[in-house]
């Protein structure tokens, strides 16, 4: 079976654009492929952290891993900083890149943008990215879109570096979104859903209330024609919506207008709450019986450890072709 990896920031609580576009995949690739999934705790401190907080977000998102139906029986999951590896391999992969190229990097322009000085490790984050999924010998990353350009840096570096040194690392394939499927805010559906937007009511997050998932569902921007059809350029707003609609319920787009006798936005947006509402209780059960179980524990102990018989060998490997060590 081909191997899968990817990871999510203990930093906040994980929104449905996380959900969707990477999360739900996560689910659906664990029943054929060997499953590697990482809370990167070591890419939080990027920024700023209260480690107290940092801990309790580690437990929660390895708990939402579970509750959304990752398995610890078919799936490794664990935390980024209990494998050693990931830190070492970033520091060689550091050392065979470029700061023009990290300098480019698209999200790194965005967060350092008008400020005259940032973190080093804000500059560094996709190589460590990198260092994630080149560690397992990866064939698979499932991410959201807005990490295309994180994946192309990681095959660089890894062809770079069998370039120079041999066969050293397997050169991943991205696997993205079906395009459309974006997940934007729900106050300004030019920008995508975010966890560190300041507006509560742009996102949903899978643990809300039924009364949070309400109020920001009704408050979502839409426009001033009262015509429901799907056209992103056009229509932003209802489409992102449909969107959501069609994401968490599985039927296409066109399944969800060709069946509807709305009467206006309200009813649309009265809906799409029932149905949120619905695809999120199991989530949520499921969460609140793991999050304070011995068992989320003894996984991430697990994981850890499953994951460092794997990544050990490579990095063997990569000293080895490197010429470190004695």
């Amino acid at each position: 079976m081909k191997r899968v990896f990817s990871g999510v920031q203990p930093t906040g609580n994980i929104h449905l654009g996380n959900y969707l576009g990477a999360l739900k995949q996560f689910v659906e690739l664990q029943n054929d492929h060997e499953c590697i999934y990482c809370i990167v705790d070591e890419h939080a401190i990027t920024v700023p952290q209260d480690p107290k907080e940092l801990r309790k977000h580690i437990l929660d998102v390895a708990a939402l891993y579970m509750a959304i139906g990752i398995d610890p029986k078919k799936s490794i999951i664990f935390v980024q900083s209990q494998v050693s590896g990931h830190a070492e391999l970033g520091w060689i992969l550091c050392c065979n890149s470029y700061t023009g190229e990290l300098s480019r990097m698209t999200q790194f322009k965005a967060k350092s943008g008008g400020k005259e000085s940032v973190g080093t490790g804000l500059l560094t984050y996709p190589v460590l990215m990198a260092a994630d999924i080149l560690l397992y010998d990866t064939d698979v990353v499932p991410v959201g879109n807005d990490q295309k350009q994180h994946i192309e840096l990681t095959r660089d570096i890894a062809i770079r570096v069998n370039n120079k040194y041999g066969d050293t690392f397997v050169v991943p394939d991205g696997r993205f979104m079906k395009a459309g499927a974006r997940i934007m805010a729900l106050d300004d559906p030019e920008q995508k859903m975010s966890k560190s937007a300041e507006n509560i009511h742009s996102r949903i997050s899978l643990l809300d209330e039924d009364s949070k998932i309400k109020k920001s569902i009704m408050r979502a921007t839409t426009d001033s024609d009262g015509e429901i059809r799907f056209d992103p350029e056009n229509k932003p707003g209802v489409s992102n919506l449909l969107n959501i609609y069609s994401a968490l319920t599985g039927k296409t787009v066109e399944e969800i207008l060709a069946g509807q006798s709305w009467r206006g936005y309200g009813d649309l947006k009265k809906e799409l709450v029932a149905v949120t509402q619905e695809a999120l209780a199991p989530i949520k059960q499921n969460y609140n019986e793991i999050r304070e179980s011995e068992e989320l524990i003894r996984v991430l102990k697990d994981g850890a450890e499953r994951a460092n018989a794997i990544a050990e060998p490579v990095m063997k490997r990569v000293r080895d072709k490197f010429g470190l060590g004695i």
